[in-house]
């Protein structure tokens, strides 16, 4: 049995008002791939930065033992000089810089005379960038890349240190199928090389396929470690030790579920890219939804579902748009974020920190930010009220924090996200367009958010749902459109939907929108 590189004893850490870690015991051992598994607010993050020294020694309660001896990280610096390094959940990356310049931030390559040698840079970068399965510009800033190719390049920038111990939270949460397939692998890849890994994830099936054992832990505590090659270290095994309890489905069922006339129509819909104008990324999109539906939007990284949805409210994303939009058959303007709400719309982002919320502020002012005319009056707004309705949200979505009056900063990456979808309820939309909306979110709280969606629709509103996770789309909507290369390829009913039918179409290179609409029209 290989010998432990890493062993937490009794870790306990308190925040004001919340005790997040409470004897926590954790070890891994050299060169396995280890899982961490546990509710959001379950404390899986806190104990990763406890070892990273993002929180540093003294500002909590027990040991940690790196490769045998006593490790006491006074900042991030120490743990990876020591080689530990971590990926956070939640991207530490500078839009502006170019992505040769982020992956060697703070550990530049350097040459005569000190001097950044950018032509070394450039060229370790691209061969990072082909180990992550990245295929861009080491040239390009960014900021221009989506979230989910940002995740690739934070891999990148750990691999170009000496790591020895590898942090990755939630690092497959932002992508699909077969670039998460890919991350895998190279994890295993590493694993081979010496490399010991600690992933946090909610993704039960990656965990059975790269994990050699698993801890859960639930409620700041440690509940057991399993090891992955017994039989019995089931996905309902952990989900049990995750939740303390059976969920005997994953998707609730949907009651009073009808579907009625048609709310949202998009036609024509024509995006340019914001700085490639010559460059189209969403491509003469058509679709519609009705009243009490469910619809998704599948497609594989860089298809252009989220762009879609940025242009179609307020026209946050893109240039040179084109084409319109209706509502009940009526055409509406969606030009600017307040003409798209004041019709109806509402959009939570795939991107939570840098689109969803104000990180500096509470969770009251989060919550009431899409709609503070629904709480002022002559130019003022009624604090009290405000705060009723930011505790009502608070009760009924289950949003772990000790008041709203916490800063949304503070939160768990799912409990921000419960906070997301608070804020735009509560501008009683008639569309909500949800982008991954379980993204980085453990079992039991997306349970949680299937169910709102259902109450939602069951409401006679109508829901577009874009996620990366096509066992989420089969399990939760009504229609299923699909998007490749910026254009619709398709349209499936679910109930004739199938995970191999819909990523041939997400995989399709052409096809004209007007046959998909012309399905669309006779699902």
């Amino acid at each position: 049995m290989a010998s432990n590189i890493l062993e937490m004893r009794s870790i306990t850490k308190t925040f004001p008002g919340v005790k997040a870690l409470s004897d926590v015991d954790l070890e891994v051992r050299q060169g396995e791939i280890h899982a961490i598994c546990g509710e959001n607010g379950a404390g899986k993050s806190t104990l990763m930065k406890v070892l990273s020294g993002v929180y540093p020694h003294g500002t909590y309660e027990g040991e940690i033992h790196y490769n045998g001896e006593l490790a006491q990280f006074s900042n991030i610096n120490d743990s990876e000089a020591a080689g530990i390094v971590i990926i956070h959940q939640e991207l530490a990356l500078v839009p502006h810089l170019t992505v040769a310049e982020n992956i060697f931030l703070g550990n530049e390559r350097r040459g005569f005379l000190g001097l950044i040698d950018w032509n070394q840079a450039n060229h370790e970068a691209n061969e990072l960038m082909h180990r992550v399965g990245l295929n861009e510009n080491s040239a390009t800033p960014v900021g221009q890349l989506g979230v989910g190719k940002q995740q690739l390049i934070e891999i990148a920038k750990a691999l170009s240190k000496d790591v020895k111990l590898l942090i990755l939270d939630e690092p497959t949460a932002a992508l699909n199928d077969n670039d998460s397939e890919h991350l895998l692998n190279l994890l295993k890849g590493l694993k081979e090389h010496g490399i010991t890994s600690i992933m946090i994830s909610h993704k039960l099936n990656e965990i059975e396929y790269v994990a050699d054992r698993t801890t859960i832990i639930r409620d700041g505590r440690t509940i057991e470690t399993i090891d992955m090659s017994d039989p019995a270290s089931t996905q309902d095994r952990i989900i049990r030790g995750m939740v303390g309890r059976d969920l005997e489905h994953r998707y609730p069922e949907r009651i009073d579920h009808t579907i009625g006339d048609e709310i949202f129509r998009v036609e024509n819909w024509t995006v340019h890219h914001p700085t490639q104008p010559e460059r189209v990324v969403v491509d003469n999109a058509e679709l519609f939804v009705r009243a009490g539906e469910v619809v998704g939007i599948a497609g594989l990284m860089g298809a252009g579902r989220t762009e879609l949805a940025m242009s179609v409210f307020g026209h946050t994303y893109g240039r040179g748009i084109s084409g319109e939009v209706y509502m009940h058959g009526e055409q509406i303007n969606t030009s600017t974020v307040s003409r798209a709400i004041d019709a109806g719309l509402a959009y939570a982002t795939e991107d939570r920190k840098r689109y969803g919320l104000n990180l500096i502020e509470d969770v009251k002012r989060n919550i009431s930010a899409a709609a503070l005319g629904k709480l002022s009056k002559n130019g003022f707004v009624n604090g009290n009220e405000e705060t009723v309705v930011a505790e009502e949200y608070r009760a009924a979505m289950n949003i772990k924090t000790p008041t709203v009056l916490q800063k949304a900063g503070n939160l768990s990456g799912g409990n921000q996200q419960k906070v997301v979808l608070s804020k735009w309820l509560y501008t009683d939309p008639e569309v909500m367009i949800l982008d991954e909306p379980t993204r980085g979110i453990d079992v039991g709280a997306k349970f949680e958010i299937y169910t709102l969606i259902n109450k939602v629709a069951a409401e006679g509103k109508a829901i577009i749902l874009i996620s990366s996770e096509l066992p989420e789309l089969l399990g939760t909507c009504d229609r299923i459109y699909t998007l490749a290369f910026g254009r619709i390829t398709g349209v499936m009913d679910v109930k004739d939907a199938t995970p191999e039918a819909l990523m041939t179409l997400m995989t399709q290179e052409r096809r004209t929108s007007a046959s998909a609409g012309r399905e669309g029209t006779a699902a």
